[in-house]
């Protein structure tokens, strides 16, 4: 295997082919491959999932059956199957009492060969009692008395198929042989307060437990480890940050008159979390480094005027804005949403998407090169070669947990000068996910809600009860009130949940007759907007939807969220789809209605709904229950994959590796200093090659 140019020479035997391991042929070598794992260095950062104790006694009486035992035995008569499929029996005993041991299929050499009668040897597995006799099926360990002891508790790797436990585990100790002499990355006071070994002894203790507790997140060589992992990942985002903060941007300081009439127009003023945003993002606009910021929100905590003040910025600057949303239905809502904004501003905003055509499209584009529109909103169709800004400023992405660090470093590249960038998502992400997926942008969060945004009451309701919700449904229907109502997802596939929907909507139709509409993804967008429209202006009253309406749909008069069959979607959907309502003056109501029994993990997550509103605290729920991939959906989540850190269980020492990489780089540009060449050493160990191109650049 060639070596990268950089690689430290000390760590070329961790990085060659797993088959230069003794004992590794083409058959395990693609057996590893399956768990990930093609280099001595991947073996020795995959640490054992489980592990089995394995109790020593003198006599075969002492067990305590089901248990996993060691005895020593002499072996007596073999009993070889005379119908075909029965298993071999060979009894032994102790000469008290006795044990059979049982196998399927063995060859007849060589279990007359392990077990040959009168020998002594020393069997351990799992003795069970059949018919009041002992028996152990296919012990684990067969041995000598004169072979080195089988240890009381075994570690058992994670196994593909064609790899045994035993063959895993010399590779492991094989691979941990070439581990060389390395100096410490971690700051030696971290170090001495948790009480952590160093690498070496850390690796050796993990591989070699001595108990269930050696294989706890907080065991001192398995913290150690993760902290390893999430120190050369928060690295590697502090380099790619500080590497957007060398892009110069241009200062853009604006004098407030145009964020003054907006918020002159507004019926109250901003709450104290949206000030904070405001003036966060004026300070990075007005410095001459890029800005690159979250503004991370729940359902309803008023990002949208966040993010037109963050534009206006631009504006007073003598610049423009552009806002993207990831879909033709909320860049439409959104250009609505801000128009009143606009016009109180005096100033002009426009909406851009692929449906736009013809002269009036090319009419947008000369006034968008023109400089006569301020402020653009648009789909993906803004990244289009012939869209031309005349002095684009800042670029304001929605819902963008789609976005991986890559993609961001590519959005850079648009514009002479990059612009200032501000991400948007209402997705509340638990602070170790952040840190873990953002943790290259400064984060603001809104977690207060705007005056007059009313509080849901959530009701859980069985579908058993269907009769009662129509029937509820009716007379608040009957009193001009508007609803929702979301079919359940059936399963991944769009055409049976669509089926779904359609059904609710004829039933729902034939009850309520005309004032029932029916939103899905499949329709053509046209269709889609008007049912829609029709909605939010009152000529429809209910809505039937699946999930297209999770993100950004805004109609203040609806006050009813029927979610069927709640229990199928996630606790972060079901929020989602809840803060649709309650965004108008009137009381609005949140029916999650399930189809009983609920399991387990469906009740934790429609009670966790119906007792808080705090999307951030439902987050984490959500985390301690899916794990981080799922969270922010593992497909595109741009999650690291860590081999020994785990997110859900070790939050809080993602947080001190991200301080303690921005501190190293604020104190050692440049990584010079022992700490710094060692930090090198642990970035090559971490295969965190973006990172090791910005140090070299650096």
């Amino acid at each position: 295997m060639t070596q990268p140019k950089g690689r430290p020479p000390a760590l070329f035997p961790l990085f060659s082919d797993v088959d230069t391991l003794p004992g590794i042929g083409p058959k395990s070598r693609a057996a590893l491959a399956q768990l990930g794992i093609e280099r001595p260095r991947d073996l020795i950062l995959t640490l054992p999932a489980s592990g089995i104790t394995r109790r020593r006694i003198a006599r075969i009486a002492d067990a305590r059956p089901p248990e996993v035992v060691t005895v020593a035995v002499t072996v007596g008569r073999h009993h070889p199957p005379t119908v075909k499929g029965r298993p071999w029996r060979v009894h032994c005993g102790d000469g008290v009492g006795d044990l059979t041991l049982v196998f399927f299929h063995p060859r007849k050499e060589w279990i007359e060969a392990q077990l040959p009668t009168g020998a002594r040897r020393v069997v351990s597995g799992k003795i069970e009692l059949f018919d009041g006799l002992a028996q152990m099926v296919h012990p684990d360990h067969i041995l000598r008395e004169d072979e080195p002891a089988l240890p009381e508790f075994e570690p058992v790797y994670p196994l593909a198929a064609g790899l045994t436990r035993k063959g895993m585990a010399k590779a492991a100790e094989a691979a941990l042989t070439r581990l060389p002499h390395v100096r410490e990355w971690i700051d030696p006071q971290l170090v001495a307060q948790r009480g952590w070994p160093d690498l070496a002894t850390a690796l050796r203790r993990a591989h070699d437990p001595q108990s269930m507790r050696d294989l706890s997140p907080d065991a001192p060589a398995r913290a150690r480890l993760a902290y390893d992992e999430f120190l050369a990942h928060q690295m590697t985002l502090a380099l790619v940050r500080r590497e957007k903060r060398r892009l110069k941007g241009r200062p853009s300081r604006g004098d407030g008159r145009l964020r003054r009439a907006v918020l002159d127009s507004l019926p109250w003023p901003p709450t104290g979390a949206q000030r904070r945003a405001v003036e966060e993002i004026a300070a990075d606009m007005a410095s001459d480094r890029r800005m690159n910021r979250l503004l991370q929100g729940d359902v309803g905590s008023g990002k949208t005027l966040v993010a037109m003040l963050a534009a206006l910025v631009a504006v007073e600057a003598g610049g423009q804005a552009v806002m993207m949303a990831p879909t033709e239905i909320l860049a439409r809502q959104h250009a609505r949403a801000l128009e009143p904004l606009a016009r109180a501003a005096g100033i002009r905003l426009a909406a851009l998407t692929g449906r736009d055509k013809g002269d009036l499209r090319a009419q947008l584009l000369e006034d968008l090169a023109q400089g006569r529109i301020d402020i653009l909103v648009g789909t993906h169709a803004v990244f289009q070669k012939d869209v031309h800004f005349h002095d684009l400023r800042l670029a304001i992405i929605d819902e963008q947990h789609r976005f991986g660090v890559a993609q961001r470093l590519e959005l850079s590249a648009k514009g002479q000068v990059p612009p200032d960038m501000l991400i948007m998502t209402a997705t509340p992400i638990p602070r170790s996910l952040a840190l873990t997926q953002y943790g290259d942008l400064d984060i603001s969060i809104l977690d207060e809600k705007p005056p007059g945004r009313q509080p849901i009451t959530t009701v859980m309701i069985s579908d058993q009860r269907l009769d009662e919700v129509t029937a509820r449904l009716r007379r608040v229907l009957d009193q001009g009130a508007r609803a929702y109502w979301v079919c359940p997802l059936v399963d991944e596939s769009e055409n049976s949940d669509l089926t779904a929907a359609e059904a609710r909507f004829q039933s729902l139709r034939a009850q309520f007759g005309e004032t029932v509409r029916l939103v899905h993804g499949q329709m053509p967008p046209d269709q889609r907007d008007a049912a829609m429209a029709d909605f939010a202006q009152g000529r429809a009253q209910l809505l039937v939807a699946t999930t297209v309406i999770e993100v950004g749909v805004d109609v203040p008069q609806a006050t009813i969220m029927v979610i069927e069959r709640a229990e199928s979607f996630g606790l972060a959907q079901l929020h989602q789809l809840r803060g649709r309502v309650g965004r108008g003056t009137g009381a609005s109501t949140c029916l999650l209605m399930y189809h009983p029994p609920l399991n387990e993990s469906g009740a934790r997550r429609l009670t966790t709904l119906r007792d808080t509103e705090d999307g951030f605290r439902i987050a984490e729920v959500d985390l301690e229950m899916r794990g981080a991939g799922d969270v922010i959906g593992t497909a595109q989540s741009g999650l690291p994959r860590f081999r020994i850190a785990d997110l859900e269980h070790q939050a809080g020492l993602m947080a001190v590796a991200r301080q303690d990489a921005r501190a190293l780089l604020d104190r050692d540009p440049a990584l010079e200093s022992p700490r710094g060449q060692a930090i090198r050493m642990l970035m090559w160990l971490m295969s965190q090659d973006e990172a090791i191109r910005l140090i070299s650049v650096g």
